[in-house]
């Protein structure tokens, strides 16, 4: 039973993208020299609007990045996408905050790609957006910026979210919509 819950387990992360954003080392002095560890932030997504991002530290690289990378598996998201022209776009303005850092995230037309630095860039690839503005604010400490991209994309609301959150009708929120959508709205509903 174990090894065929180990084998979908397997098939279901095989097509995961996983992409590492930062690795510090750090020094501790003692008393025979300098012993050094690292940590790891990786981002992980299927590409089709689910991401997770983690955070390893270890005495050598590739243990640090293998728990980071188990981490984000564990932390896994459903982010609410918009699909124009076949390329996916995030549905609304958001900026999201954690600490010192701020990140800008704005849907963008078919054809712009993203237009975003290494830690932003690289979630938003692993979460399968093709086309989104960002700016990052204040802060440009990896740990933070991420953060605040994590807290960005879970104020993101789908059409469906805003309309029963409103009282209004899914048409006339589409209506308003920045993107227009040619396909139906891909994430949780």
């Amino acid at each position: 039973m174990s090894n065929r819950n180990r084998r979908r387990r397997d098939e279901a992360d095989s097509n995961l993208v996983d992409k590492v954003i930062y690795i510090n080392r750090v020094a501790k002095v003692v008393k025979g020299g300098r012993r050094f560890s690292f940590s790891a932030i990786v981002v992980v997504g299927d590409g089709e609007g689910q991401v997770g991002v983690g955070f390893g530290k270890a005495n050598e690289v590739p243990e640090a990045i293998r728990k980071a990378t188990e981490k984000a598996r564990k932390t896994m998201k459903a982010v609410p996408l918009v699909v124009n022209h076949g390329q996916a776009t995030i549905p609304h303005d958001v900026l999201g905050e954690f600490g010192a850092g701020r990140v800008l995230l704005k849907p963008a037309s078919p054809g712009t790609g993203v237009i975003a630095g290494p830690s932003v860039r690289a979630i938003m690839e692993a979460l399968g957006v093709a086309n989104v503005l960002t700016k990052s604010l204040r802060s440009s400490n990896p740990h933070n910026v991420v953060r605040a991209v994590f807290d960005a994309l879970n104020r993101l609301e789908s059409a469906e979210q805003y309309a029963t959150r409103t009282g209004k009708d899914v048409e006339s929120v589409y209506a308003n919509y920045t993107v227009k959508s040619t396909a139906a709205a891909v994430g949780p509903a």
